[in-house]
């Protein structure tokens, strides 16, 4: 089990962050946004809850972040709801 102060590695980071370049200009600039701000403090459960958002295309991403469209059910759990608000406020 994953503790929410247990900090994401270096080669997780990473590879979020290439999965994190999207097609898509508006989501590119909210992820960056959000690696600006959080990269050196992610968790291992905030860098699980980020990929799971990232294996969405992007139509459906972006539908997320303008609260156009309700979190899939198979996503829904605390850690990616606290991501996506934050997201969200991007």
């Amino acid at each position: 089990m994953l503790h929410a102060n247990t900090p994401a590695d270096a080669a997780d980071l990473s590879r979020l962050r290439w999965r994190a370049r999207r097609g898509m200009l508006e989501n590119d600039l909210i992820l960056q946004r959000y690696f600006a701000q959080r990269e050196t403090q992610l968790s291992s459960e905030e860098a699980a809850a980020l990929n799971g958002l990232l294996a969405l295309d992007d139509n459906t991403l972006l539908d997320l972040f303008m609260r156009k469209t309700p979190l899939p059910e198979d996503l829904d759990s605390s850690q990616v709801r606290d991501l996506l608000d934050t997201l969200q406020r991007l």
